[in-house]
């Protein structure tokens, strides 16, 4: 009868242990992923950071933001004449709804419509 009572305080030791074991050990693995999750996501935006300076960096550059207003915006200088290559395939194009704005042309110069504006209103 010992033996088996020794047997049995042995177990409950043994659950005791393992219990006051396992939920700290699952506690620490749980907040070890965590952890790995928020370090992957900190180094996502410090990519993004990054990205962004150097967006920033380009955009205070007169030259690049020129090339931008260009490119995006169709932008000519006074006196330049602007012409618009169709190639093979643009027919089907809708090129009136890739537009930057829906107005026409400037008749004058941008103050003489900024002028106008607030004149009018």
């Amino acid at each position: 009868m010992t033996g088996t009572r020794r047997a049995a305080m042995f177990a409950m030791v043994l659950c005791a242990l393992a219990l006051s074991i396992a939920v700290p050990l699952r506690t620490y693995l749980s907040q070890r992923d965590e952890l790995r999750d928020v370090g992957s996501e900190q180094q996502k935006l410090r990519e993004q950071v990054a990205a962004l300076e150097q967006r920033k960096a380009q955009l205070q550059d007169p030259a690049y933001v020129e090339i931008e207003a260009r490119k995006r915006l169709h932008w000519v200088r006074p006196g330049e004449t602007p012409y618009i290559v169709q190639l093979p395939g643009d027919e089907s194009r809708n090129t009136e709804s890739e537009r930057p704005s829906g107005k026409p042309a400037a008749q004058g110069s941008w103050y003489e419509e900024l002028w106008e504006s607030v004149t009018h209103k």
